[in-house]
């Protein structure tokens, strides 16, 4: 017997910001549907820290301060009152960014695990996958993986006159253009808007300040209102919206403005950035710049203390037929016998 449903139906009655920060107990299924699932985007948790004194950087480029050390622990505990085999859980894991170093720590694993690997997904995103073979009824299993993660906060460019919209846009970055899901870049009042802000831009010739042109009027259009996931479009339509909506929205104006922008995904919360290059600079000179679409007035720069679980917006998932936006914890398993396994997947700063 193979079961299938997905984190938003194991957790009907919790708010979606709440279950990708929950390390909840979960029915053995396989994962259908990943695109339900988002970012636990409490107001509380989008208030960016800030610091009292600000470093200067006046450079074109993004800049980092002295790195952190934090320490965190992800995985899963599974229990099972029942017999199964072919059991695979998968959960995201944090990987090496400008602003972010990763280096495992630690592993403790046990019970019947007969596979563990990792793998990264085209887009900006790795994934931990477990096998197991079978495992009998009445026993339990643990995979805790320990990581060390040095991050810096990212100070904005002082000189940004000499940053232009890529002239052309390279096969790396093509991921980042156009609809993604929940991102319909396409949607007529999201075209109507892109048009108002491309007239609004023309007496300025400064990309900077037409990202920045977009950065405030998401701000003006959108209040900050929990709720069900979303369209983008619905988002602007509705004029409220989370940390997601806000972030899609961003994300899907900038690309019909030509600019490749994605989302980051950190837990409890989601942010995007966006692509530019130097004039005359080529390919070589285009960075990533982030922006905090809700919460603290954060453009080109970023503090944030919790770790990159992934970047993008649009992954394909091996066994999977569509597209999602988020890498999110999965398990499945063919059981037997009456009774579900229990799985409990942990993301938890250790120090």
């Amino acid at each position: 017997m193979n079961n299938g449903t997905n984190l938003q139906r194991i957790f009907p009655t919790c708010s979606r910001r709440r279950l990708l920060a929950a390390s909840g107990v979960l029915v053995a299924s396989k994962l259908a549907g990943l695109n339900g699932v988002s970012a636990d985007d409490e107001p509380d948790s989008v208030e960016t820290k800030t610091s009292e004194t600000k470093s200067v950087n006046e450079s074109p480029e993004p800049a980092y301060t002295d790195s952190k050390t934090l320490q965190w622990r992800l995985g899963l505990k599974l229990r099972t009152p029942v017999t199964f085999t072919n059991g695979l859980a998968t959960f995201p894991i944090p990987m090496d960014w400008p602003e972010q170093s990763v280096t495992v720590t630690g592993r403790e694993v046990s019970g019947s695990v007969t596979q563990m690997q990792v793998r990264d997904l085209p887009g900006g995103a790795r994934q931990a996958v477990i096998g197991i073979a079978r495992m009998t009824a009445n026993t339990s299993l643990e995979v805790l993986l320990d990581y060390q993660i040095e991050k810096r906060d990212i100070i904005a460019p002082g000189l940004t006159e000499t940053l232009v919209v890529p002239p052309r846009i390279l096969r790396e970055l093509r991921v980042y253009m156009g609809s993604s899901p929940m991102i319909d870049t396409t949607h007529r009042q999201i075209r109507a808007l892109s048009r108002e802000l491309a007239v609004a831009s023309e007496a300025d010739t400064s990309a900077w300040q037409t990202v920045r042109r977009i950065f405030d009027r998401v701000r003006q259009e959108v209040t900050y209102t929990e709720g069900p996931i979303r369209n983008a479009s619905d988002a602007l339509n509705d004029g409220k919206g989370d940390c997601e909506d806000m972030t899609s929205l961003f994300v899907a104006l900038c690309r019909n403005a030509e600019i490749p922008a994605r989302m980051v995904w950190i837990p409890g919360h989601c942010y995007p950035e966006f692509y530019l290059e130097q004039r005359g600079g080529g390919s070589d000179s285009g960075h990533w710049y982030p922006c905090q679409a809700a919460g603290s007035d954060l453009f080109g720069e970023m503090q944030e203390d919790r770790p990159i679980l992934q970047k993008g917006d649009r992954f394909k998932i091996p066994g999977h037929r569509k597209m999602v936006r988020y890498i999110v914890e999965s398990f499945r398993c063919d059981r037997s016998g009456n009774g579900d396994p229990k799985i409990e997947f942990i993301r938890e700063q250790v120090l």
